[in-house]
This record gives C-alpha cells, structure tokens and sequence, in this order.
C-alpha cells in the first residue's frame, strides 16, 4: 500500500470500523459485530448483556449500551475488551484478515466527526486506540503468518 495513513473508517476502509458487521464467536457466543461485543461487555448482569448482544444493528447495541447498568471496573478493562473483540473479528474471518495486511505499515487512524477522541480523533486531536488496537493485531496476525511460513 502506497499511503503512509488511513485515515477515517468510512467508505473502502468501513470494515475497520467496530461497526462492521462480521461474525465471531468468542466465550461461547456469536457476535454480529465489534460493537456488539464491547457494549454487550458493559453489563453489570447476564440479562442486559444478551439483550444487547441480540440487537440486530451496531448502532442500537451502542444506543444501549449508553442506557444500561455500566460495571464498575469499566475504564480500567475497556481497552482489554475493545482488543478481544478486533482480535477475534480479524482472526475469525480470513478474508477481513487479508485486508488488514494488505494495509501494510499504514497508520491507521479513526478519524471521525462525532467527537469521539478516546478510541479515534476528531479535527486532529485525540487517542485512536481504536487505529492502535487495529494496528497491533495487524502485526500478530504478520507474525503469525510468518510463523506458519516457517
């Protein structure tokens, strides 16, 4: 890839987005997206958790994974759990798997306008962990097809 970033996971580059809609399994359930598994994540009990791993779009699991019970240990895990989540999502889908490769060393950054300046940017500033986590299982996923090239 010719371009030193990617910046915003819209248009060509959506399926970076949490919200892209790409099964996985993880702990024993299926998951309809990224987002699904992070706000489901959120729940202080089983009930609300199923309710919104169950919802049909990422946008409503987001929506109500605002209104729910959050625990308490959230700002100290959300980062762990926004990792599983990508993880599973790329290492579960062969064909998501290729595309990230295929994004080189690019710097991928969420570039967004919604303001949301801890897992992207907006108007320049922010954390995009959400570009970090994407990056870092861009590189397991290199290594681990290094390693089977051995």
């Amino acid at each position: 890839m010719s371009d030193q970033f990617i910046r915003g996971f819209q248009g060509d580059y959506r399926w970076l987005s949490s919200f892209w809609m790409s099964e996985f399994i993880h702990e024993e359930k299926l998951w309809a997206s990224v987002e699904h598994y992070y706000q489901a994540s959120k729940a202080t009990n089983q009930a609300d958790a199923d309710m919104v791993r169950q919802l049909s779009r990422p946008g409503k699991a987001k929506r109500a994974g605002r209104a729910i019970k959050v625990r308490a240990d959230w700002d100290i895990i959300k980062d762990e759990i926004m990792l599983r989540g990508v993880r599973a999502k790329f290492q579960q889908n062969q064909g998501l798997a290729d595309k990230l490769l295929a994004t080189g060393d690019a710097e991928l950054i969420e570039e967004n306008q919604w303001g949301d300046v801890y897992y992207g940017t907006c108007q320049g500033y922010g954390e995009n962990r959400l570009g970090k986590i994407l990056m870092r299982v861009r590189e397991e996923l290199k290594e681990s097809q290094w390693k089977e090239l051995r």
